[in-house]
Formats: C-alpha cells, structure tokens, sequence
C-alpha cells in the first residue's frame, strides 16, 4: 500500500471571544480555547496506481488529511504512512517521491519566469541535470506550454499558471500525488485538459493519486473509487459506482408513450415534460412497482430507470438525511 490511515486524528486549538472592546480586553488575561476535530478518527489505505477522489463540503477534513500525509501537519492520533514512511518526519527519502499540488497556492516565483523557477526546483531536488531536462520538456509537451514557461508567472492567467504550477510540481517524478482542487477557478476546457493530464501522468507512471475536487467531472473522468467525508469522518469509501446505491434516496423512471396527455404525478415527482416522453422521481423502494404500474396502465413504448447524477447524491449526502 502507498497510502496507510488508520484511526487519524487531528484537533485544532482554537482561541475565541465575543465581539466588542470589553471582551477584546478580558480576553488578554484570561483568553478561551475550543477544540475543533477537524480529522475524527478516519482509516483508509490506498494500493499503489490507483486514483482515489476525496470528497467532502468545506470543513470536512479534507485539505487537512491531505497535509498531514505530505508533513506540514502533525498528528493528534492515530497513525498515517506514506509509501511506507511517517510523513511527519519529513524524510528526503518521503518528499522526494511526494508531491502537493494545491489549486489556491503558489509555488513558483512571480516576477520570474517558470522556467527559473524549475531551475530552483532541480537544485533542491538535486535532480541529475540530464533527467531534469528529459522530464521537464516531456511535461511542457504535454501540457502544451512550451511559449509559456519563459514569461514572468505574472503575466499567465490562471488556467496557465497552474498548467505551469503542475509542471512545477511534477519535475522530480513523484510515486504519490495529493491534489487539492486542482482545477478551481479554471474554465471548462481548461479543467478537461488538465483532467486528461493527471489520467496520462498516472498511467504512464504508476502513480498513486488522492484527488480533492468540488468539480464532478474531476472525479468522475478521474476516479473509480471514492471516499467521502463530512465532519472529519468517513461516510463512505468505495466504487463511485456503489455510491448511488448507497446514499441515492430515489431513481428516475423516464416513458415514451402513445398519449401525451396522460396523468403520471399519481405515480410520483414528475421532473420534466418533453412530447410524449415523461420523468417521474420515485424513491428507490418504490422503483419496480411503479414501473410495473406504468406499463400496466399505458402503453409505453419505451422506458428506462437511471441512477441520480452524482453531484445530486453527493448533495444529498451533505445536505440531507443519508439513506442507505
């Protein structure tokens, strides 16, 4: 296993105090604490080569798990091994086969152009100058930044920066890439092309990818599996294919029929309206016998039950009652 977690912990200390001077003042002699979980006693390994989607609203725990298995975060409890090693140690042996992209973070210097900067990352890598140039231009090459890399970081919107940014990251060829919302703030074609990279860097090497997303199609293109976690515990954690089955509280019963006038809100939430083709929401439970009853009473000429999107289950998850 690449990634080992087994009943992590991780509490903040955080100071607070009511608004207003008075308690400005008082809180300068005696200042309050709460404690805050912000990881309450996750467990989850992650084999070598696969790519996990790590979903959660803002607060779950995500982007914390995430820095405790590079080491910039200790843990309160449990324990967490990256490829073997206690991230916390921050072993050259770990970081050199380690790599954090964040989507809201910088690493390259801004007045410079990225292609110092890459510079700098060989040194502190101590990155043999040959490889580094091989690994370098095949990354530019397929991030198609080739004129890019030599102007100031300044002067690059955002979707070019991270195109650089990732680069950046990727020169020393890590086993094990965390990925926390790499594609915010990007547009659309600019998010499918980088989508499209991570899937070629990870079957091209063998590595090993947790991914943090709030786009679906990241983790939809991307993931097989994935682990959801709200109020640092794991809800789930399995194939993005089981996940409607397990939190979905309703499925989709789509009919063409003979008369478009016909009444279906007697069998459930009619969702739309096109012709003769009408959907109708039904809460799973009630799926074959509301389909039985459709085709029973008209004469349907075609129908089909689907799966709820998963951006709805996953809203659903956060936001609602879980059924499973």
């Amino acid at each position: 296993m690449d990634i080992r977690v087994a009943g992590l912990r991780k509490t903040f200390r955080v100071p607070e105090r009511e608004a207003g001077l008075r308690a400005a003042l008082r809180s300068l002699a005696h200042r309050s604490y709460r404690e805050v979980h912000a990881v309450d006693g996750v467990s989850f390994d992650i084999p070598t080569g696969e790519v996990v989607g790590f979903l959660g609203p803002n607060g779950a725990g995500k982007t914390t798990t995430l820095k405790i298995l590079s080491g910039l975060l200790h843990v309160s409890g449990g324990e967490a091994t990256v490829l073997g090693r206690i991230p916390a140690r921050r072993e050259r042996e770990l970081l050199s086969r380690i790599t954090l992209l964040m989507g809201n973070r910088n690493q390259l210097q801004w007045d410079i152009p990225a292609l110092d900067s890459y510079e700098m990352n060989r040194a502190i890598y101590r990155l043999d100058p040959a490889t580094f140039r091989s690994t370098r231009d095949e990354l530019v090459e397929l991030l198609d930044i080739g004129d890019l890399v030599r102007k100031p970081v300044r002067n690059l919107s955002l979707g070019e920066r991270m195109k650089a940014e990732i680069v950046g990251s990727l020169l020393h060829r890590p086993q094990v890439l965390f990925l926390d919302e790499p594609t915010i703030g990007l547009d659309v074609t600019m998010q499918k092309r980088l989508r499209s990279f991570v899937a070629e860097y990870n079957r091209r090497y063998g590595a090993t990818v947790l991914l943090t997303s709030h786009y679906m199609a990241d983790v939809i293109a991307l993931c097989r599996r994935v682990i959801v976690i709200h109020h640092g515990q794991i809800l789930f954690d399995g194939a993005l294919s089981a996940l409607s089955d397990t939190f979905a509280a309703y499925k989709t019963i789509t009919v063409t029929v003979a008369d478009p006038l016909a009444r279906f809100d007697v069998y459930g939430e009619v969702t739309a309206v096109d012709g003769s083709r009408v959907s109708i929401r039904v809460g799973k439970q009630d799926v074959s016998r509301v389909a039985a009853d459709v085709l029973r009473d008209h004469p349907v000429t075609d129908l089909t039950i689907e799966e709820p999107p998963v951006e709805d289950v996953i809203d659903q998850v956060f936001t609602g009652p879980v059924t499973a």
